[in-house]
């Protein structure tokens, strides 16, 4: 069973980055993260380090909050 903070993790990466028109592989390489550790995010298969989630949330121009929000 998948936790639901990583859902909701999962779910606003994938909706941001869609809404920038980004593939994983163009958010990795922002993040300075391989793509395919992009996509375990997006469905909810990895328990993200804190300083991955502040990488993430620079290359998309958002607060941590808003990656995590209900």
């Amino acid at each position: 069973m998948k936790s639901a903070i990583l859902k909701r993790f999962g779910c606003e990466v994938k909706k941001l980055r869609k809404a920038k028109g980004w593939s994983q592989e163009e958010l990795g390489r922002r993040a300075k993260l391989h793509r395919t550790y992009i996509g375990s995010i997006e469905r909810s298969e990895r328990n993200v380090s804190l300083l991955n989630i502040e990488r993430i949330a620079k290359a998309m121009g958002v607060q941590i909050e808003s990656l995590i929000k209900k």
